[in-house]
């Protein structure tokens, strides 16, 4: 007798993140492909950074130039840039076995969306410059997650303009960068027209009370300037939040 065996699950593409650039397909293509550019818009400042970019883009990467496509191995996720005239449209998809993900939290895909919106910013508004970042992450305190604690749980549509307190700032404006389920992204123009990323991971039986991350991207800071900001924002940061690293 032949033994019965489930068929595979059908794959398909999940589009996981997708943002138009305005800047020519080549230029998109070069920031995903040399690591020094990679540094100024990926992750956030660390020791471990360079390392990161080496394994994730050079080592465990296919690309191929004629179709800009980047492939990682060990993960079925890829970069597409198609060109758009002047602009481009940069996204990230994932080839997965059919089904919705509307109630998925998974850290691998709320990283390329904060990732591919800093490319976005980055490339827009900044044409890749050095950038300044403090991150920070951990469970809150108490049951309140971070854009609720930074006034951003209500932010308006992205493309429109914000102003109010910020986390230990009184005074703050910029404009709504992005939004999408589980984070929020917001320019602000005293950090030299920099950005906050905020992603909030629900409760889990991990996290009873969820996780946050907050990265700070600044642009053109004396490293005076740039220290009182770090002051301000650990404070805030530890009356509200423990200090953990992602995945922990």
């Amino acid at each position: 007798m032949i033994a019965m065996t489930d068929a595979p699950a059908p794959m398909e593409d999940h589009v996981l993140v997708e943002v138009t650039v305005p800047a020519p397909a080549d230029v998109v293509w070069d920031a995903l492909r040399d690591p020094a550019k990679i540094r100024d818009w990926f992750g956030w400042e660390a020791d471990s950074l360079k390392d990161e970019i080496d394994f994730i883009f050079v080592t465990h990467a296919r690309a191929d130039e004629a179709t800009r496509t980047v492939v990682f191995e060990g993960v079925n996720d890829r970069y597409e840039v198609e060109a758009r005239g002047d602009s481009s449209v940069v996204r990230v998809v994932r080839s997965a076995p059919a089904g919705s993900w509307t109630d998925v939290f998974d850290g691998m895909i709320e990283g390329w969306i904060s990732f591919t919106w800093q490319l976005a910013f980055a490339l827009a508004r900044h044409g890749l410059k050095r950038r300044r970042t403090l991150f920070f992450s951990g469970p809150p305190r108490e049951d309140r997650l971070g854009r609720g604690l930074l006034g951003l749980d209500a932010a308006p549509a992205a493309g429109e303009a914000w102003a109010g307190p910020l986390g230990p700032e009184a005074d703050a404006a910029g404009e709504v960068w992005f939004t999408a389920r589980h984070q929020t992204g917001v320019t602000v123009d005293a950090w030299g027209d920099g950005l906050l990323v905020v992603v909030d991971q629900p409760p889990s039986e991990k996290h009873p009370r969820g996780f946050v991350m907050l990265t700070l991207t600044t642009y053109g800071l004396s490293e005076a300037a740039l220290a009182e900001l770090r002051t301000r924002w650990q404070a805030w940061w530890e009356k509200r939040f423990e200090s953990a690293a992602p995945g922990c």
